[in-house]
């Protein structure tokens, strides 16, 4: 399992010769502009949640793609009633893909889309495939309901918010690998403005004195699994 940093929440993910990406938000951050959403392959593209800074890109990729889009029920609906090919989810619930298992988890957020309209509840994702196990916990605040998780799945890595003021900061994601009981931790919604800067040094110290290893990832940068 490869995993590619492409800014913010967005993530690669090639399981074998399936391409999945996450939270598409590539066009819209300066950050970012090393990536060309032109050259991206797409079988998949989950979606945790309708905030803009995770649907920018959605419908230019499918359509490019025609990757499937894969979230809650109203994400999806809003999709399809584009013309674009989608499968539906919703808490709880979980899916065998040709790339593993999908489950579709608690998330504690907002969900609209840009024009307002209802974008269904957030989410995150669990994926089981290639003999590997990773928590995406999207945009989140900490949460009892992650003690859930290592009930049924041990995990590889664990994908978490660190930016603060919008999901959790560093402290909660360390309680939060805690509680999915995950020491390798990658990640992500941090420093793509100024709301959500961090000093990399004080969080990977942070992490390291907890006997934790955290990851961040330049954009463009992967890591397997």
């Amino acid at each position: 399992m490869k995993i590619t940093f492409y800014g913010h929440a967005c993530l690669g993910i090639q399981i074998k010769d399936i391409h999945i990406l996450v939270d598409t938000f590539i066009s819209g951050n300066e950050k970012a502009s090393s990536i060309d959403i032109e050259s991206l392959k797409a079988d998949y593209i989950l979606v945790t949640h309708a905030h803009q800074d995770h649907t920018l890109d959605v419908e230019a990729i499918a359509k490019r793609t025609g990757a499937i889009i894969v979230s809650n029920y109203e994400i999806v609906a809003h999709y399809k009633s584009l013309g674009l090919e989608g499968h539906p989810m919703n808490h709880g619930g979980s899916w065998d893909f040709e790339f593993g298992k999908l489950k579709y988890v608690n998330a504690i957020h907002s969900s609209s889309f840009p024009d307002g309209s209802y974008g269904g509840q957030p989410g995150g994702f669990i994926i089981e495939g290639e003999h590997k196990n990773i928590y995406i916990a999207g945009d989140t605040a900490l949460t009892i309901d992650m003690k859930l998780i290592p009930m049924q799945t041990k995990l590889d890595l664990a994908i978490l918010p660190i930016g603060d003021n919008f999901t959790m900061g560093i402290n909660d994601a360390i309680l939060a690998s805690d509680f999915v009981e995950c020491d390798k931790i990658l990640g992500y919604h941090f420093d793509t403005f100024g709301y959500i800067e961090i000093d990399h040094e004080v969080a990977k110290r942070k992490f390291f004195d907890k006997d934790k290893d955290l990851m961040l990832l330049d954009i463009g940068e992967s890591i397997n699994l």
